[in-house]
């Protein structure tokens, strides 16, 4: 089965739930004996070619534009002429955005799934304009699409009661569950030691909250913790550029840019308290590896975060900088329970398995194509 990748930046290491998402599942994928490329975005990766093969998955790099609202749409029509052109057996879109261009490949009879990530025009960063394409995209993924998969149960709902289409598939993110590693080089470099930081992991954009998080670490007068923030903005905005101004003023608050690998496996191994003050998500990872991690984490109050069965205390009103500040103080003194850490593990293990999720979109894949019998792998 030939299977087209639409709608992501790329991988490995590059930042974004849905990229992270696509490394695992993919990874997985290939080992059904699927022919597999991915259309990347050369714009985020420092060598500059045309095609690539990383773990036996292609990759072909397209030009996008690197401006905001200009490059999934410029990046997606390309990616979307050439499946037209080559003709896979399937085209896999991910999110709304992409989604806008899913019907021209319909049209030459090429089966799709989609995938939404998240209400994309939720996010705050987006204009009218923007907001717009979104939800024609949305409304071109569900109506058009021959198969429609959301990562979380409060997307489907919404979904469903929107559009009235009663078959969508919920396939969440995974996780690999991590052995903690010790203190070492990264925190060397960050000058931080173990237990004594606040980490928080995300992109620098508007909807994630960082600012507000920011705020709320400042009000705090007393507290001896550093705030590590990990991510950047994908495209440099006011927003992203006040975090900064805000980091060099102050120089518990550390920003790291975007990490990848053994030093962010580091940072979360080693952390005090997980942070996530997002004003929308679809279904968060770095939640996900923060609780794989055994670490003690406090969450904005949204859907996506009442997704995880967390205990009321871990939770904070989404925008209130007054109660993060206190619950920050509360949360970094309680830690986390061993009760609690094995309780996590377990749910980690049985509902966000990566080879479980693999599988289970291998399914949708076989069902659309219309394959019934294949050897799975052990």
């Amino acid at each position: 089965m030939k299977v087209f990748v639409v709608g992501i930046r790329g991988f490995p290491g590059i930042q974004g739930g849905a990229e992270k998402a696509c490394e695992q599942l993919y990874s997985r994928l290939i080992k059904f004996g699927l022919d597999i490329t991915v259309f990347a975005r050369v714009s985020y990766f420092s060598q500059k070619r045309k095609v690539f093969k990383w773990k036996e998955i292609n990759f072909f790099y397209l030009p996008s534009p690197k401006k905001s609202g200009l490059e999934t749409f410029v990046h997606s029509f390309l990616s979307s002429l050439l499946c037209v052109i080559k003709r896979p057996d399937l085209v896999h879109f991910h999110n709304m955005g992409p989604s806008f261009f899913l019907p021209l490949v319909k049209l030459f009879g090429i089966k799709t799934v989609v995938t939404l990530h998240s209400i994309n025009y939720h996010h705050q960063k987006w204009g009218k304009l923007a907001k717009f394409i979104l939800k024609v995209g949305e409304l071109c993924a569900v109506k058009f699409a021959n198969k429609v998969v959301v990562v979380a149960n409060f997307i489907k709902e919404f979904l469903k009661n929107k559009y009235r289409r009663k078959d969508l598939i919920v396939i969440s993110n995974g996780v690999d569950i991590h052995s903690k590693i010790s203190s070492g080089e990264a925190l060397h470099r960050y000058n931080l030691s173990p237990q004594s930081y606040i980490l928080c992991v995300s992109r620098l954009s508007p909807e994630k909250g960082v600012y507000d998080l920011i705020k709320a670490y400042k009000g705090i007068g007393t507290l001896s913790c550093k705030l590590v923030i990990v991510g950047n903005a994908d495209i440099d905005t006011e927003y992203s550029q006040k975090i900064k101004q805000e980091a060099e003023r102050d120089e518990r608050i550390v920003l790291t840019g975007v990490l990848v690998g053994k030093p962010l496996e580091e940072l979360y191994s080693n952390a005090g308290l997980f942070v996530l003050p997002s004003y929308y998500e679809g279904l968060p990872i770095a939640l996900l590896e923060a609780l794989s991690y055994g670490l003690p984490v406090l969450v904005s109050d949204i859907p996506a975060h009442r997704e995880f069965p967390l205990p009321e205390y871990r939770y904070f009103k989404v925008g209130d900088v007054d109660e993060l500040s206190r619950k920050i103080q509360d949360l970094i003194k309680l830690g986390i329970s061993d009760e609690e850490k094995f309780y996590y593990r377990r749910l980690l293990e049985e509902h966000y398995n990566w080879d479980k999720i693999a599988r289970q979109m291998f399914e949708v894949y076989k069902s659309v194509v219309g394959i019934t019998e294949i050897n799975l792998p052990a």
